[in-house]
């Protein structure tokens, strides 16, 4: 069985802590991608990612080829959006990025976010229903974190449970509509 990075397609046999890290190192190998390669990899149309950046939701990519940072930007919006609503996603946004083109003022940066999301979903198997558990695996993700301002890591824990929550609904959502597909 294969499972799918979060918000991509990129199919995995499981997801490993430090795998995703492992992943941008590939892609980005070379410098930036470009729109193209980030809409086979998240199954996006361009004409919504390129709404994204106009909508500020994403910065302007730089002669046409798009940074990490960026594309963990992209990533964590896919995810979350089948469960958020877009405007709760931005203000989420906010928190973690602050100013838009000034990476100083992030609590942290998307990329550093989407592989402690990774590496939380790859440490085993999540109990949804016991909030504790989920704080823990929150908190155990973001261990080796060093906060730029005090409560940084209080707020890191909140914002990593809210992804998680997402993420799972959205997940729940497809599998009830694949198996509502097979009744009609």
């Amino acid at each position: 069985m294969s499972t799918t990075f979060p918000g991509t397609t990129i199919e995995v046999k499981a997801l490993e802590k430090g795998s995703s890290k492992l992943l941008f190192d590939g892609i980005f190998a070379t410098g930036g991608i470009t729109l193209s390669q980030i809409s086979v990899m998240t199954g996006l149309e361009p004409y919504l990612i390129q709404n994204w950046v106009k909508r500020g939701f994403v910065t302007s990519p730089k002669k046409r080829v798009y940074s990490r940072e960026q594309f963990a930007r992209i990533i964590i919006i896919n995810m979350l959006r089948e469960a958020l609503q877009i405007d709760r996603i931005c203000g989420l946004i906010r928190i973690i990025g602050g100013v838009l083109d000034d990476p100083d003022d992030d609590l942290i940066g998307d990329d550093e976010l989407y592989h402690k999301y990774v590496d939380m979903l790859a440490s085993g198997e999540l109990d949804m229903t016991d909030k504790e558990t989920v704080r823990q695996a929150a908190e155990d993700a973001i261990l080796d974190f060093e906060e730029r301002r005090p409560d940084t890591k209080k707020q890191l824990v909140k914002i990593l449970q809210v992804m998680l929550y997402a993420h799972a609904a959205s997940e729940l959502r497809k599998s009830a509509e694949d198996i509502l597909a097979t009744l009609e």
